[in-house]
């Protein structure tokens, strides 16, 4: 399985209108699209920082998908006031849902550039998904990998924006046992409100 995400820098104030251009506009075209299994949207309120995912069956569906989705990007960017969008294609390497996500979940997004892709997939596979998924409130995690760059991204989604932050002790827990495990580095965090969830990637750990 195959995911692609677009991140825009928005205007906070733009982003009501922008939820509802994605929800009414760009998922209903996306998802017919061959090979799409779905489409999420996380925003943060205070920033305007918004990421649209799309999920794919095979890298080939995820490239015939480029050009057609051009136009969406840049009318959405237009919408959220914002500029430049980041485009990036991953690899999901591994997704586990205890159940589906619904109205007032919230997610934790972790960039990483691990020494070893691999070595990192297995070691979140077996040794950190396990303590994730031990979490109150815990809704759903995926792992997706950049071999290219050599970049990985982990986003762990809970049931609220309560149990999110409730979660944050023991988040930075599992970080220190993956800068012990493996060699990684972190190169972001953020938490966001998941304000569209039709992301449907099949069970994959």
């Amino acid at each position: 399985m195959y995911a692609r995400s677009t991140t825009i820098m928005g205007d906070p104030g733009s982003i009501e209108a922008g939820i509802s251009h994605v929800r009414d506009e760009i998922l209903p075209t996306v998802t017919g699209m061959d090979g799409c299994l779905g489409m999420s949207l996380l925003v943060d309120r205070e920033t305007g920082r918004c990421i649209a995912t799309t999920s794919w069956e095979t890298e080939e569906d995820m490239a015939a998908s480029r050009s057609s989705v051009q136009a969406m990007r840049a009318r959405a960017t237009e919408i959220l006031g914002g500029a430049s969008p980041v485009v990036e294609e991953w690899e999901v390497a591994v997704m586990h849902r205890d159940h589906n996500a619904h109205d007032g979940c919230a997610c934790r997004v972790t960039w990483t550039r691990p020494n070893d892709l691999d070595m990192a997939i297995e070691f979140w596979r077996t040794s950190l998904l396990p303590r994730i998924e031990a979490i109150d409130g815990f809704c759903s995690a995926s792992f997706l990998v950049d071999r290219a760059g050599g970049r990985a991204c982990g986003t762990v989604t809970f049931d609220s924006q309560a149990a999110l932050e409730a979660s944050r002790e023991e988040a930075a827990a599992i970080r220190d046992t993956a800068a012990r495990g493996i060699s990684v580095e972190f190169l972001d965090i953020a938490e966001l409100e998941l304000a569209l969830a039709h992301l449907r990637l099949p069970e994959m750990v």
